[in-house]
């Protein structure tokens, strides 16, 4: 059973969404690398927390 996002990671990965979706997989790995690449998040918590959001979000797009 997982956990509830809470809704500043829900807003932020759908920020990230809206302006770089193209780029995104469903590869938890790659999407850490992408946010790194085009965000200045520092937190390694808060970035794992959107490229795991992000990464839910896509393989649900493509099932």
């Amino acid at each position: 059973m997982g956990s509830v996002k809470q809704a500043y990671i829900k807003a932020i990965a759908n920020k990230i969404l809206e302006l770089h979706g193209d780029k995104f997989t469903d590869d938890f790995e790659t999407n850490k690398r992408i946010i790194a690449e085009y965000t200045d998040i520092e937190s390694k918590t808060l970035r794992n927390r959107v490229a795991g959001y992000i990464t839910r979000k896509m393989r649900r797009k493509n099932v």
